[in-house]
């Protein structure tokens, strides 16, 4: 998610290209050697308050240092999902494939863990991992989250980990996350929203420090959409509750006096546990009894 730190304006016509770059260039600092920057620990060297520390030490044993290297998120959804055996689960925007990989340990081996990724050399990436996790009941997808590669109703939960924010699309991403789950099924991901009103220009230059082309929602907003796509039991969970000072350095080098701000952004941004569920139709009626 924070794999480059840019107050470049993005527009809907090229915000996948931007996503893709800059992921695939995170991808490849990964495989040569280095980190996405920051990964999800304190030893990469160049970790903030976004990225680090969201896989506890036995997540990380459990996978490929590659995967944890390459981790772009601000949430961990494996740790708050409710995953069961023999379920299917689709990871949106799922980079080197950690979140799928830990997925696909808890749902066993008559489960099934997807991963959805648009950008080449993260599949590669996540591949590659999935073949040194020693892993058979994953499988990485190419393809866009507002259009999922998959037939509805076959999944039974969908995690991602700060990609929706991502999107210029986020309407259609979550009508396509709302047509592929089975009913009944859980909608459960980590992403940045912010909280309350930010004048524009200081919503920028933070959001540009979260992300790097990060187009956050206002959270009673991110619950209008889930709502207008058809979840139901929609909850949104702060995690992580950013601070003026997380960002000194950057927003210094903005030109911006954050002591200055700090009253209109203390508190206003932050990473999010968001949950909604997929409602089950009500039978047919079958008897005299059901039309009273």
């Amino acid at each position: 998610m924070s794999a480059a730190n840019t107050q470049t304006e993005v527009t809907g016509s090229n915000i996948k290209e931007v996503v893709k770059e800059k992921y695939g260039q995170a991808a490849l600092r990964v495989k040569s050697g280095g980190s996405s920057c920051c990964g999800a620990t304190a030893s990469t060297g160049c970790c903030d308050p976004i990225t680090v520390n969201l896989y506890d030490a036995a997540q990380a044993g459990e996978i490929p240092e590659e995967a944890l290297l390459a981790s772009l998120g601000c949430g961990n959804p494996t740790a708050l999902a409710e995953l069961n055996g023999g379920e299917t689960v689709l990871d949106l925007g799922s980079g080197g494939g950690i979140d799928v990989l830990l997925s696909a340990k808890r749902v066993g081996a008559t489960g099934k863990a997807y991963g959805l990724d648009m950008t080449d050399e993260m599949l590669a990436l996540a591949n590659e991992n999935k073949r040194r996790a020693g892993v058979t009941n994953v499988e990485f997808l190419k393809g866009e989250i507002e259009n999922i590669p998959l037939p509805d109703n076959s999944v039974d939960v969908i995690i991602s980990n700060c990609v929706i924010n991502l999107s210029a699309d986020k309407d259609r991403v979550l009508r396509e996350a709302f047509r592929v789950l089975k009913p009944g099924g859980r909608f459960a991901v980590s992403d940045v929203v912010t909280r309350g009103e930010v004048p524009a220009e200081i919503r920028r230059s933070v959001l540009a420090w979260v992300g790097c082309i990060a187009g956050a929602l206002e959270e009673n907003d991110y619950r209008g959409k889930l709502g207008a796509a058809g979840f139901e039991k929609i909850e949104i969970e702060p995690t992580r509750i950013y601070r003026a000072e997380d960002a000194r350095e950057f927003l210094a080098g903005q030109g911006i006096d954050v002591d200055a701000i700090a009253p209109q952004v203390d508190g206003k941004f932050l990473s999010a546990f968001i949950r909604g569920v997929k409602p089950v139709a009500e039978s047919a009626c079958c008897g005299p009894a059901c039309c009273k």
